[in-house]
């Protein structure tokens, strides 16, 4: 393999990592709350669903290809925000199963998208394309051998996600709204009693789980696919929800985890290039990166600790 195939390769494996980034810090910030996620796939459906439709109709009003993507990923955010306080409500307020309530938002994601696109596109399956964001190539930088290739010929929410990484990192260690967050998640009756708002600080992080989720599925209808279809978001909820436990609920940890699933995805296209691969049934190469989730999954079990409070509604009563 030479270096301009290895350069494709991880070029590849960071515009695959960019949405498991997004939704695996998404889901951090909601577990360490002490509130259980299961329904990032479901919020980056509706954060894929509203990318399309909110850069469609941006580009329509007339604004450019990068302005109306930043539209797109903003509708993202907040649809993922407002979605999310269903989850919220339900399970903070209500005390519900987190874990139902989150499945109830992925089944909920997966009809009510796909109805709404039909219903606005003339009973089309998909959006109508959209020009999305383009590769930044920065120049004098770009053209510099390997280096160039892999790190500055990247989608700006690549950059983004890379930020987002140690923005939380400092956030969630180096800050009162962090040590509060995390605390409610570990000990929410202890907080409680120094005068931390519990349930408060359990709706923002599931809030800002919905809008970090949110922004994930936008980047892969504004990068990859241009459109939002029903097979968008397919399985890539569940592997963040994987890579942040494999990371351990640390974001820097979610990030080298999303960059090895996205790793994993990379080869996986790769792969498909060889003539070899033709005599191997395609759903077996397919299946590949969900194969090494479940497999990762498994060696994390016993050496990844959650939240002590996590799936944990908290009743001010019983302390």
């Amino acid at each position: 393999m030479d270096l301009v195939t290895l350069g494709q390769i991880i070029n590849t494996t960071l515009v695959f990592a960019t949405a498991l980034i997004f939704a695996s810090l998404g889901g951090i910030f909601s577990e360490r709350s002490g509130v259980t996620n299961l329904g990032i796939e479901g919020l980056m459906v509706f954060g894929a669903f509203a990318a399309g439709i909110g850069a469609y109709y941006a580009e329509s009003a007339g604004l450019s290809g990068f302005a109306a993507a930043c539209v797109g990923v903003l509708a993202a955010a907040v649809f993922g925000i407002i979605v999310s306080l269903i989850h919220a409500v339900a399970s903070i307020t209500f005390k519900a199963d987190q874990i139902i309530s989150g499945i109830v938002i992925n089944f909920l994601a997966a009809g009510s998208t796909l109805y709404l696109v039909k219903l606005l596109f003339n009973g089309s399956g998909e959006t109508d394309l959209v020009q999305g964001f383009a590769k930044l190539n920065i120049d004098g930088l770009t053209n510099i051998p390997f280096i160039g290739s892999v790190f500055f010929n990247a989608y700006p929410t690549t950059y983004l996600a890379v930020i987002l990484v140690f923005a939380s990192y400092y956030v969630l260690n180096k800050t009162p709204f962090g040590l509060r967050l995390r605390a409610v998640g570990e000990h929410p009756s202890a907080a409680d009693t120094v005068g931390v708002k519990v349930n408060r600080l359990r709706y923002l992080g599931v809030m800002i789980s919905g809008a970090l989720a949110g922004i994930g599925g936008a980047t892969i209808t504004l990068t990859t696919t241009n459109t939002f279809s029903h097979n968008t978001i397919s399985g890539q909820g569940f592997i963040a929800i994987a890579a942040m436990i494999f990371g351990k609920w640390n974001p820097v940890g979610a990030f080298w985890a999303a960059v090895f699933f996205g790793f994993s995805q990379a080869i996986r296209n790769y792969v498909t290039l060889f003539d070899w691969s033709k005599s191997i049934p395609q759903e077996i190469i397919y299946m590949m990166p969900y194969l090494l989730t479940i497999i990762v999954l498994v060696a994390a079990v016993g050496r990844s600790h959650a939240p002590a409070a996590l799936g944990q509604p908290y009743d001010p009563g019983k302390r």
